[in-house]
């Protein structure tokens, strides 16, 4: 998804209208309209206009909101204290960068890199890690006699 649609998919998550939105950014609905069909490739002034008027911070505009409250919410779908900063997913990654340094050095080192096949196979890796945190499991050795399901990678 470009980053350009996802300024529709935050005014939806929002639930503004595409004239409310315009207004409140100070532009016209058609330019709005032409920017979420992908016709207008807007300035930065206005990107950081319609980032203010939806009320979230600009970098949040090239990330899908799903994507972003899935940063901003524990394993139970629960919101996250948030801290001081007006971005709270670079003060996440902060606090992570912190608490696992070697870790954040190996994913940003990947994504300085840039080769799409290896960045593939890094979110391919870290999503099946996710969902494995996310999923109450029974250890293998607590499961019922009789339970013959190898457990899952």
């Amino acid at each position: 998804m470009s980053s350009l649609l996802t300024i529709q998919a935050w005014r939806r998550e929002r639930r503004q209208t595409v004239t409310a939105l315009a207004t409140k950014a100070g532009i016209e609905t058609e330019q709005l309209e032409s920017i979420e069909s992908g016709d207008t490739d807007p300035p930065a002034s206005m990107i950081s206009s319609l980032a203010e008027a939806i009320g979230v911070p600009v970098s949040w505009l090239f990330h899908h909101p799903s994507s972003v409250k899935l940063l901003l919410t524990d394993a139970d779908n629960e919101a996250l204290e948030g801290g001081d900063s007006p971005d709270l997913i670079t003060e996440r990654m902060l606090c992570g960068a912190q608490q696992d340094r070697e870790l954040y050095l190996l994913l940003t080192t990947l994504l300085q890199e840039g080769d799409p096949k290896l960045l593939r196979a890094a979110e391919a890796n870290l999503r099946s890690l996710v969902k494995q945190a996310r999923r109450s499991t029974i250890p293998w050795q607590s499961r019922p006699s009789g339970h013959f399901e190898p457990p899952s990678d």
